[in-house]
């Protein structure tokens, strides 16, 4: 999803381009990366100004078919001749051209699904870790209760002529926002995705229905670049992010993705950077380290991009969510988030789409409470007003959940009182997988500190299959509490567990085999 936010002229305003959530597949990964056949996105060189009026003669030059424009300088062009070889590389050979990608096709992740979820517990958490004040298929459905009075409105286009640009910003009757991926003005929402991440932004409230987002007071513009069928071509990506700089946004949220790497698309951000706009966008959900295996545009490395990890409501990196301690920066709730959907509807999806919104949320909130911020104040604020989770050292950069209290007030978040590492009493134990572990592993042990009311086990060395091999943890009971899998520092903490006793299970599969792990000590209150 892309999400866009800037500030209006008598109030916080937020312009949203729908809810957009690529994932890389492993099939993706593997192989060459999808794009859309004989179509290719090229940026020409030089002072240019194309327009309609000169494909024909672009076209003969470049010897393919030109048949849009991105921007000034860059088109899409189309090759009929499907039997054609090579030519990205002729087209690399004509002079006025600069660069040339495949007109790359994103594809929308799939996110869990529970409607009967019904508590909102991203704002206000009442259970296990309090996220008080915390504070993607595409499009808005401004039909929904909670959404109709926060759409952005362009007051010139409301107010002009039918089929006339009447602002003159290159665009006809686009009132609420823009359908890139049908040329047409109405960019509602055809599948939910972005009505929910909308709601999490923006939900009106105080209204006396449904819930509130975490900014009750803003202006959503609607910008659409995947049709229904899930799937989006980087040159509309490309025009959604110029319209977006265009027309004054400052606060981009995008919770899209992909594995796949494009320097046209990394340029349009930089120029939203250039422009002062704050790039929020999601980590992820392939439970991958975006350090070692990079997720797009969460890892271009451009100054204004935040990336956000997901978390559940125990305060725990989200299964699914990806990291990296240098390349994602926060974290925010992401697990079973109730918003808006289709129908006046409300439902729960999981996903660092979900995330994404909260913290560009806050972004917007800051904006609004002072006006004078720039992306970079934006990003240092919401990074140095996380709070602390153990859950999250060693994971992302800021090592805490985005905290809308905290950034707002300017005061110092506290440290986590449920650091495992801060428990009083630590014992010496040694249990160890084998180094490395054999396929289809199977390893169990029960940890017992009587009368403790708190334990955890640390980790001296712990590294696993990432999302394959893992360590389970369940309480005296037999509930399960959480896992591990992947690479952690050395002196890592397994989850608080309440009560005296923790049982580890240990399960690998029969492909990759790593380290495993060693447990040197055990923790308790």
């Amino acid at each position: 999803m892309i999400q866009f936010f800037a500030r209006g002229v008598a109030r916080m305003a937020v312009l949203t381009m729908p809810a957009f959530a690529f994932t890389a597949t492993a099939e993706a990964v593997q192989h060459a990366p999808e794009a859309i056949d004989g179509e290719f996105v090229v940026e020409l060189r030089g002072e240019v100004d194309v327009r309609v009026s000169d494909f024909g003669k672009l076209s003969r030059r470049l010897g393919v078919q030109v048949v849009d424009r991105i921007r000034s300088n860059m088109v899409l062009v189309r090759e009929s001749n499907h039997a054609a070889k090579n030519i990205s590389e002729k087209l690399r050979e004509k002079t006025l051209v600069a660069r040339v990608e495949p007109n790359y096709i994103y594809k929308i992740s799939k996110i869990a699904n529970d409607p009967d979820f019904a508590k909102t517990w991203g704002l206000s958490n009442s259970g296990g870790l309090d996220e008080a004040g915390t504070l993607g298929i595409a499009g808005v459905d401004f039909g929904h209760p909670d959404l109709q009075s926060q759409a952005w409105t362009n007051v010139r286009e409301l107010n002009g002529l039918p089929g006339v640009d009447d602002d003159g910003n290159g665009f006809i009757d686009d009132v609420h926002g823009y359908n890139f991926a049908d040329g047409t003005p109405d960019s509602s929402d055809d599948n939910g995705h972005g009505t929910h991440c909308s709601g999490t932004i923006g939900a009106k409230g105080g209204d006396g229905q449904g819930l509130v987002g975490v900014n009750w007071d803003v202006s959503i513009m609607a910008l659409k670049f995947l049709k229904a069928s899930g799937s989006g071509s980087l040159a509309n990506a490309i025009k959604a992010i110029d319209y977006a700089r265009l027309n004054g946004a400052k606060i981009i949220s995008n919770s899209w993705g992909s594995a796949v790497k494009s320097d046209l698309l990394k340029t349009a951000i930089e120029d939203a950077n250039r422009a002062g706009i704050l790039f929020v966008v999601a980590a992820g959900n392939e439970s991958s380290d975006n350090d070692t295996a990079p997720y797009f545009p969460s890892s271009y490395g451009v100054d204004n991009i935040l990336s956000v990890a997901a978390i559940n409501n125990r305060g725990l990196l989200a299964p699914f969510s990806n990291y990296g301690l240098k390349t994602v920066h926060v974290a925010a709730p992401g697990v079973k988030i109730v918003s808006s959907v289709l129908k006046n509807g409300y439902e729960a999806y999981s996903g660092t789409s979900m995330a994404t919104p909260h913290v560009a949320g806050i972004a917007a909130l800051l904006l609004a409470q002072f006006p004078s911020m720039n992306a970079a104040d934006l990003k240092k604020r919401i990074l140095e007003s996380a709070r602390p989770l153990a859950t999250l050292h060693g994971r992302i950069a800021s090592g805490g959940l985005a905290d809308a209290y905290y950034a707002l007030s300017g005061l110092t978040p506290p440290t986590d009182p449920n650091d495992p590492a801060d428990l009083p009493n630590r014992s010496p134990y040694a249990f160890s997988s084998a180094h490395p572990y054999l396929g289809a592993t199977r390893l169990d042990r029960t940890i017992q500190v009587k009368d403790a009311k708190r334990i955890a086990v640390r980790f001296s060395h712990f590294e696993t299959e990432l999302g394959y091999d893992t360590v389970s943890f369940f309480d005296g009971a037999g509930r399960f509490v959480s896992a591990m899998s992947g690479k952690f520092d050395p002196g890592s903490m397994s989850p608080l567990i309440e009560g005296d006793t923790v049982t580890m299970k240990f399960a690998s599969d029969e492909t990759i085999h790593s380290y495993g792990f060693d447990v040197d000590a055990v923790y308790s209150d």
